[in-house]
């Protein structure tokens, strides 16, 4: 848990990889429901389950010892409040969009209760800006109960995988344990890129056997067994840190890097360009292979939500992308962008 205070590039890289799977994921989805077919990018999408979400909760607890310790004002402003804000605003948009579609089938009274139902079960794709002050605040909280007992309870609420149909239960009993496996074991997994960066034949030999026993996992139906989930999504939360550890050393993967610094404004924004991508496809029919059809509606989430966060930085519309002062709790030196810092 030794803090680290440099801007590491590995990690922009991991977040970037993560982030790039997760709008891959809903893109493709959202395409073979459209249009009632599967392509090659389903396979992916499935490849990529057991360790997509929990590579992301595992690198955003890496940071953690670096701002744990400072007292609730700060840690509540940078932690809590600072996801709060983007959760309401960007959940409040994404609920508009989809109030055309409730018109008529609820009344205005029922409209309002499924509006205000956001702000306890977690909407859209925003549960895990949702979940993230959560995790922060129980760590903080628990700080000082042995971190194998934590540990121990994290691992076994994963392995029991609970299915209330509350998606803040259930998605905190399947995710904790990455996150705080991110915040416990920091320094060796720092240990691990750094060991990948100097064996890279080993590394990559390393991670082509994660891949193939993680495939056949994924593809022969053993993946989402108990102990089985758990084991696949820490090596694959490893076999993440390695590979972005290897691209982190290659200039040709820079934009990943850049996806990475940015990937809560792809998280916050690329529903937008991807719903509004399938549906020009699926309605003009431009395109009729699926899976082709998914990679445009990935790339076009991606860069749609770039393109908007690159549009409004400089206008009064920042506000989407930057949480305005008035809504700081601490305001002696907080930032208010969406990323100021891996910490």
């Amino acid at each position: 848990m030794s803090p680290v205070r440099e801007r590491v590039d590995w990690v922009d890289y991991a977040k970037g990889f993560c982030i790039i799977f997760v709008v891959m994921m809903h893109s493709t989805l959202g395409v073979e429901a459209a249009v009632g077919r599967e392509g090659f990018m389903h396979y992916l999408v499935l490849f990529a389950k057991p360790f997509r979400i929990p590579g992301f909760f595992l690198i955003s607890g890496l940071f953690l010892a670096n701002v744990i310790d400072r007292d609730w004002k700060i840690y509540l402003d940078r932690k809590v409040a600072h996801f709060v804000y983007f959760y309401v605003l960007w959940a409040s948009i994404q609920f508009v969009v989809k109030v055309p579609s409730l018109v008529s089938e609820f009344r205005p009274r029922e409209i309002l209760q499924e509006y205000l139902l956001i702000f306890i079960q977690p909407f859209g794709t925003l549960w895990f800006v949702y979940l993230l002050p959560v995790f922060f605040v129980l760590t903080k909280l628990f700080r000082r109960v042995p971190p194998r007992v934590i540990l121990t309870i994290a691992a076994a609420l994963e392995i029991s995988s609970p299915d209330t149909g509350i998606l803040i239960v259930d998605e905190f009993a399947s995710r904790f344990v990455y996150f705080y496996s991110g915040y416990l074991l920091a320094s060796r997994i720092f240990g691990l890129a750094s060991t990948v960066q100097l064996r890279p034949l080993s590394a990559t030999a390393a991670l082509t056997l994660w891949a193939l026993v993680n495939g056949f996992l994924v593809f022969d139906g053993h993946s989402a067994r108990p102990f089985v989930s758990l084991a696949l999504g820490l090596s694959g939360a490893c076999a993440v840190v390695g590979v972005s550890a290897l691209m982190a050393t290659y200039e040709f993967f820079s934009p990943l890097r850049y996806c990475g610094r940015n990937s809560i404004v792809i998280y916050l924004g690329f529903f937008l360009p991807m719903a509004a991508s399938r549906l020009a496809l699926v309605h003009f029919g431009l395109v009729t292979n699926v899976g082709l059809m998914s990679l445009i509606v990935t790339v076009a989430g991606v860069i749609g939500s770039l393109a908007l966060f690159w549009l409004v930085r400089g206008s009064d519309l920042r506000f989407l992308f930057a949480r305005p002062r008035i809504f700081w709790l601490d305001k002696t030196g907080a930032v208010g962008g969406v990323v100021s810092s891996q910490s």
